[in-house]
């Protein structure tokens, strides 16, 4: 279980790596600028996660993070242009990256403290704040703040999901994938669908 947790962490951070590049690109920025705001949502949720629960800050432990980020990084650099629309694009690797990041959140949250309500948090803050970092850097309006936007909700569907899944004693890998499942199906009805939930009068 620990070895897919890995895994798909450093999925998380590739595709949310690219979400970050191709929106810098969108921007006109350089090669580094595009770097470093790959950077953003790839490891800043998890940073602040780590932080937060008092434990080594993932990439600093393990290097891997970096080099998949910079690998996502350069690769969007250079093949942008052979993305047809790169916003569209942009939209869905970071849904993926969204729905990857809010369960594995939630699960070393859930390892480390204990408690359901801090791993539902902190799997909701891996999945939502690099991509705030990501959009104020861009001088845009952060996705979790539009009106109309199913997205800090389906991060809180993922995390909620994964540990009612556990507490009911369903197996960690198919609470994992479940979760996962339930979280993309959520923002994806969010992009295709317009679901969103009641705006105040």
């Amino acid at each position: 279980m620990h070895d897919l947790i890995i895994a798909l962490d450093l999925v998380g951070v590739f595709v949310f790596a690219v979400s970050g590049a191709l929106a810098g690109v969108r921007k006109s920025m350089d090669l580094f600028g595009v770097a470093v705001l790959a950077m953003m949502p790839a490891i800043g949720g998890g940073t602040l996660r780590d932080l937060t629960l008092d434990q080594p800050v993932f990439w600093v432990e393990n290097n891997w993070p970096i080099w998949a980020a910079l690998a996502a990084a350069f690769s969007s650099f250079f093949f942008a242009r052979f993305i047809e629309s790169r916003l569209r694009f942009l939209t869905w690797a970071d849904a993926v990256g969204l729905s990857l990041f809010c369960v594995t959140g939630a699960e070393k949250a859930l390892q480390v403290s204990g408690s359901v309500l801090i791993a539902v948090i902190m799997g909701v803050v891996t999945g939502v704040a690099g991509g705030i970092i990501r959009d104020v850097i861009c001088n845009e309006i952060p996705i979790v703040m539009r009106s109309g936007e199913i997205y800090a909700t389906a991060a809180f569907i993922g995390a909620g999901a994964f540990c009612l899944l556990v507490l009911t004693g369903v197996p960690e890998t198919v609470a994992v994938w479940a979760a996962m499942a339930g979280a993309f199906l959520a923002r994806a009805g969010g992009i295709m669908r317009g679901w969103s939930l009641p705006t105040a009068k």
